[in-house]
């Protein structure tokens, strides 16, 4: 008798993996968002050397040679300097990275022999690894700055609900209204009506936080979820442009259930610097 066969997964993810999963990450970041600023830093660490790692593995299929080892070494870099010395550590920290990014790149060309040099040229690389460095550890790196303004725990808090907002918003006015979508050739889900159910459900969110916690005007709330909202989109979109270039469905499968973590992190890295600056150009922290 043939066994019956295993029925895939609703969506093509594990659930009961993704569960697990996202309750391992919820736990030590809601410890370091709430206690201890040090436990968000070292999930952050591990989080962004993956990350980076999947976007040198996707650039690399590109025949770009990008260097995991400086690039994990410089997000660690960059967050550190986030926490201990500011925007000015952060800005000093991609300075450094850039310059050792560079130096790895053109030893290792200079090292290697004619015959095994079936890369792009030593410049391009480069490029690509800065890239790489400026998308995920640089951008990320805001959240140590913003947790750690004038009630940074819930900013930082704040930010994240307004990025599940975003997907979970933009999900059912897409699914029940998406009519004309917002760019077909890259991401042909996403439409203009699921755009605006983002931006309504978080403006609400954001609004409720205003008011309830932070004691400040409506319109602070507004404008904050309007940044996250683009931020978001735009950082998803950036994402849907490399995995469409280099072919790939899933940056990786670090993540049980989830794929790799970038296509967690994709909204979240670009949401970040948006918020913060929203929250110090509004004088909010």
């Amino acid at each position: 008798m043939t066994p019956p066969e295993k029925k895939e997964p609703r969506g093509g993810r594990n659930l009961p993996a993704a569960i697990a999963t996202g309750a391992g990450l919820l736990i030590p970041a809601v410890i370091g968002i709430l206690f201890f600023v040090e436990v968000l830093i070292g999930l952050f660490s591990v989080l962004l050397c993956l990350g980076v790692w999947e976007v040198a593995r996707a650039l690399r299929s590109q025949r770009f040679e990008v260097p995991v080892i400086p690039l994990g070494v410089g997000s660690v870099g960059m967050l550190v300097a986030a926490y201990v010395a500011a925007e000015e550590g952060l800005v000093l920290a991609l300075a450094a990275t850039s310059i050792l990014l560079v130096a790895w790149v053109l030893i290792r060309s200079t090292l290697r022999k004619p015959s095994d040099d079936t890369g792009r040229p030593p410049l391009q690389s480069a490029a690509a690894a800065i890239f790489t460095a400026c998308w995920v550890p640089f951008l990320v790196s805001f959240a140590v700055l913003l947790v750690q303004l004038d009630d940074g725990a819930w900013r930082l808090t704040v930010v994240v609900l307004l990025v599940v907002s975003n997907d979970t918003f933009g999900y059912i006015a897409g699914r029940l209204f998406g009519k004309h979508p917002m760019v077909p050739t890259v991401s042909p889900k996403k439409s203009w009506e699921g755009f605006a159910g983002s931006v309504i459900g978080a403006s609400a969110v954001s609004s409720l936080f205003s008011w309830l916690v932070f004691s400040e005007p409506l319109y602070a709330g507004v404008v904050l979820a309007l940044l996250v909202v683009v931020a978001a989109t735009a950082g998803d979109f950036a994402e849907s442009m490399l995995k469409r270039e280099t072919g790939i469905k899933d940056m990786s499968n670090a993540l049980p259930g989830h794929g790799g973590v970038m296509d967690r992190l994709d909204s979240i890295v670009w949401a970040m610097p948006a918020a913060y600056l929203g929250v110090v150009a509004l004088g909010l922290g």
